[in-house]
């Protein structure tokens, strides 16, 4: 009897997961510059540097996400035997709030902090929406003044313009979640006497309006009233908000005006006689005219809420407006790459004191797309010197010149693959090097080196026509083997002239 065949298991399939992504080496380094010139910003503001595990206990992290009606309510946890439910950090926020209970009595109040890192969110992927993405914080908790608000935002401003976005290209939109909660008692879904009655209303009331960019009036209409179908079927339900209620949020969305003093008097008309919503009203006419005051270019926008559920008081947006080309080919302003707002009950949880709490949230990769495309018409950075190799019985010869420029300063490397002198060429290409290190028997006999502008050959390349064109052109020279730094770092000088 034949033996039954052992079926081989599949093998995996070689793909990232929707809503991830991998990040290569020039998009790594960009991030990298980007943050560093970010960070210098807030440390020169006072503010100190603070890690934290990418890991929190449920409880701590709360449920403040605008996709409740994803699985675990927007995040990725799971129920570990030892430690209980845990989920990966959604922000670096609420973390941060954890951070300041536990460790309070040793802190200085204020406190001013600024964090780094990845976050994920368990929300449906789309064009742009990744499920995790690189967040750069910078919090101040202690100070219940909204100069501390002013100041985040000011700073915002310095953060953006050391990153390389021009002065001109940004506005800082101002709005107070203490405003938009005094349209809410208008309304009838906010009860001063009650605060968690209606709680889940609202909550869609201010995912709905803060999704006013995407959707348009009409589908943040869809969304205050029985809900809204989108492309793909996919059904969101609504706050269920009668004509009259939603007239009056949709009011709320539209009541810029020409200036930050005409819009001020729109909102007091909005509010009513709620003292919450008059009490935000005033503290956005504080907080502009502090903004003002520090040469920041800002706009009150009642549209601006945020989608988070922890904000109470000042809200706002870093908003970039050059234009740029969709992938339709049509012309649109970039859109925001930052926010924040007061969160002064998110420490209270863990503590029961109230904590005034304030910071802002830069999307690190919405910056970076945003850097790329005021850059767009720039060369790509160049690559390492590439050392190749002609006798591999000279290995230690070849490491000892990449050492050697190392030392001078100059990035290099030894090619470490296989094939002849075309395939060394061919990455050297790939890693965008500006220059090869060629030494034969030959050269080294004579103590020489040969040297390969590469992208000066590349230049040249196309009025080559015959052999002695190609011997003739100067894109490839012989120097001395001890003047091999100095000689590339000439190569290299005139490159960037």
């Amino acid at each position: 009897m034949a033996k039954p065949k052992t079926r081989k298991p599949p093998r995996p399939r070689a793909e990232t997961p929707r809503g991830f992504r991998d990040y290569f080496g020039a998009e790594v380094r960009a991030r990298d510059t980007m943050l560093a010139r970010v960070c210098e910003v807030y440390h020169a503001h006072g503010f100190d540097p603070l890690e934290t595990a990418a890991v929190e206990t449920v409880e701590a992290l709360g449920s403040f996400l605008p996709d409740v009606d994803r699985p675990n309510a927007g995040v990725f946890a799971w129920n570990d035997a030892d430690e209980g439910w845990l989920a990966l950090r959604y922000d670096l926020t609420a973390p941060l709030a954890r951070v300041y209970a536990q460790h309070r009595m040793a802190l200085p109040t204020p406190y001013r902090r600024y964090a780094v890192g990845p976050v994920w969110r368990n929300e449906k992927p789309g064009p742009g929406r990744f499920r995790q993405f690189y967040q750069c914080d910078a919090d101040t908790v202690g100070a219940a003044s909204v100069a501390a608000d002013a100041e985040i935002c000011a700073m915002l401003g310095e953060a953006l313009v050391a990153a390389g976005i021009g002065r001109d290209d940004f506005v800082i939109r101002i709005n107070n979640r203490k405003v938009l909660n005094g349209v809410m008692e208008a309304v009838g879904v906010l009860d001063p006497a009650d605060p968690e009655a209606h709680a889940a209303r609202r909550g869609i009331v201010m995912r709905a309006i803060d999704k006013l960019d995407r959707l348009g009036v009409e589908g943040v209409r869809a969304l205050l009233g029985a809900g809204r179908r989108d492309e793909s079927g996919d059904f969101t339900p609504g706050a269920d908000l009668g004509d009259e209620q939603a007239a009056v949020i949709l009011g709320f969305m539209a009541a810029r005006r020409g200036d930050g003093a005409a819009t001020c008097a729109a909102l007091r008309d909005l509010v009513g006689p709620s003292e919450t919503g008059r009490a935000g009203v005033a503290e956005l006419e504080t907080m502009a005219g502090y903004l003002d005051g520090a040469g920041v270019k800002c706009l009150i926008d009642p549209s601006v809420v945020r989608g988070l559920g922890y904000y109470t008081g000042p809200v706002y947006e870093a908003e970039l407006t050059f234009e740029i080309r969709d992938e339709k080919g049509q012309r649109r302003q970039f859109g925001s790459v930052a926010g924040g707002g007061r969160y002064d009950d998110l420490v209270r949880r863990f503590t029961g004191e109230a904590v005034p709490a304030t910071g802002i949230s830069i999307g690190v990769d919405r910056l970076l797309a945003a850097l790329a495309a005021v850059r767009q018409d720039a060369e790509a950075a160049p690559g390492p010197v590439v050392v190749t190799v002609m006798d591999r019985d000279r290995m230690a010869d070849y490491q000892a010149m990449a050492a050697e420029l190392r030392a001078a300063g100059i990035r290099a490397e030894v090619f470490l693959g296989g094939g002849g002198m075309g395939r060394q060429l061919k990455y050297a290409d790939q890693r965008n090097a500006p220059v090869a290190v060629i030494e034969g028997g030959d050269e080294r006999a004579r103590g020489v080196v040969q040297l390969k502008d590469l992208a000066l050959g590349a230049r040249l390349a196309a009025d080559i026509e015959t052999h002695e064109d190609w011997r003739a052109q100067p894109a490839q020279v012989e120097v001395a083997r001890a003047d091999l730094a100095e000689q590339v770092r000439a190569v290299l000088a005139r490159a960037r002239a």
